[in-house]
């Protein structure tokens, strides 16, 4: 039988080591209590930063149906039974030519056949449009005809007013979009649906939020407020601003189209209403 081990009373090593650090802890409470405000270790402590969680905007999710197929026609005649069948799609990165062309057929005025210059103008056109339905114009992504001229104002009475004569400026523009066939626009929709469909892909976009993204993109020029008044204006530095908060906290877009002109926006808006009806309604 195995006998239980003695323990010895007391190990003075052990109770050595244990006041020891007994001390220790002591003397940190006790100084991370009497710390005065100078410290310089404490100071090199950035004190932490709560950032604040953006959300991402919720994309909207539409269907914008799909063109009806046509009714087969009837069987010709054996010896002319030549069949056309509609040109396959090509390739994303290769679909510049083959758009720019049927972009053409619908408006060959100079300032749309500059607008269709651009290269990638499918992956531009996404672009834009996501732009546009959270009300930002990405001039960069797809240039449209500058302005003409210089923006000016007057005054009177110490008040900034914006001038009328600024409105002209875009009449290149608007006279381009103002010519231009929604109907055969929709059409051109439905037929390269695809590599739309492949452009938003690559944004991270399933179709259904495409359409949304199109028919928000329409909705926010239908919004725009018409202004028939003279508008007040602001000057702070260089940059001029509307001087009714209502007015500035449009959204970027809408500002720029109370910059056209109230004629120019309800040109703008009949064409963003055909082009709306035209993809609801194919």
């Amino acid at each position: 039988m195995n006998r239980p081990r003695k323990t010895s009373g007391s190990n003075p090593a052990l109770i050595f080591g244990t006041l020891i650090a007994v001390v220790i802890v002591v003397g940190v409470i006790y100084q991370s209590q009497s710390t005065p405000d100078e410290d310089l270790e404490l100071i090199a402590i950035p004190e932490q930063q709560v950032e604040p969680v953006v959300q991402a905007p919720v994309v909207p999710e539409a269907v914008i149906p799909s063109a009806p197929e046509p009714e087969p026609e009837p069987e010709p005649e054996p010896q002319k039974n030549l069949v056309s069948k509609p040109p396959e799609l090509p390739a994303l990165d290769n679909s510049d030519e083959f758009v720019r062309e049927r972009l053409l057929l619908i408006n060959s005025k100079k300032e749309f056949s500059n607008w269709v210059k651009a290269d990638d103008l499918v992956r531009r056109s996404a672009s834009y449009l996501d732009g546009l339905s959270n009300g930002v114009m990405l001039s960069k992504v797809f240039p449209l005809t500058p302005p003409e001229g210089k923006f000016t104002t007057h005054k009177s009475d110490g008040t900034i007013w914006l001038n009328a004569g600024n409105y002209e400026r875009y009449n290149r523009t608007i006279n381009a979009i103002a010519n231009t066939d929604m109907a055969s626009i929709a059409k051109m929709f439905h037929f390269s649906r695809p590599l739309l469909e492949a452009a938003f892909s690559e944004m991270g976009y399933n179709p259904r939020q495409m359409d949304g993204i199109v028919l928000q993109a329409i909705d926010v020029i239908l919004a725009a407020p018409i202004i028939v008044e003279p508008i007040k204006l602001t000057r702070e530095s260089v940059v001029y601003k509307f001087a009714d908060p209502a007015l500035e906290a449009l959204p970027p877009l809408q500002k720029q189209l109370l910059r056209i002109g109230p004629n120019n926006t309800k040109h703008l808006q009949k064409q963003a209403y055909a082009l709306q009806q035209a993809l609801l309604n194919p």
